[in-house]
């Protein structure tokens, strides 16, 4: 693994690796996880009975062609369930009507041309503006534009 980010509400975690995959995982509270732990889980739970768990729910196979190096979930007020991620692109997911805790579904909202992204961080507070880091030393702010699915760039040196 290469990179987490935590959603605002805290409930859902996404990870970027090596293989080009992004994961999916979801918090289960010390209740939900006392109900879903199998015998693998009965040791830990005796020493940690009041914790929760962090459980991988899905999978985006190939989200990228090469390793995700950063991920980055979005501030709420972007709308629910969004998060970028970048290696060799800079993609933005966003989770589909139809996707449960248990099961979710994202789908691809934006991807940008090819270039060797390190990193990707939304604005905190603003889920129009995210910057990335490159290869090539550049700082790039994004605006993404929900009117038509489009994110544009400005490069700042």
């Amino acid at each position: 693994l290469w990179s987490l980010a935590v959603s605002p509400g805290a409930t859902r975690l996404v990870s970027g690796s090596a293989n080009a995959s992004i994961g999916i995982y979801k918090c289960y509270t010390a209740q939900e996880r006392k109900a879903i732990a199998g015998e693998e889980t009965a040791v830990q739970q005796e020493t940690t009975p009041n914790q929760g768990l962090w459980k991988c729910v899905g999978r985006l196979p190939q989200a990228h062609q090469s390793e995700v190096l950063s991920v980055s979930y979005a501030p709420a007020k972007a709308g629910h369930g969004r998060f970028a991620s970048c290696g060799d692109s800079l993609q933005i997911y966003r989770e589909a009507l139809e996707s449960t805790s248990d099961h979710p579904l994202f789908a691809l909202e934006v991807s940008s041309t090819r270039l060797n992204l390190n990193s990707v961080q939304w604005h905190p507070r603003d889920g129009s503006l995210l910057a990335t880091a490159g290869d090539d030393g550049r700082v790039r702010v994004w605006t993404y534009g929900k009117i038509a699915n489009a994110a544009l760039s400005t490069t700042l040196k």
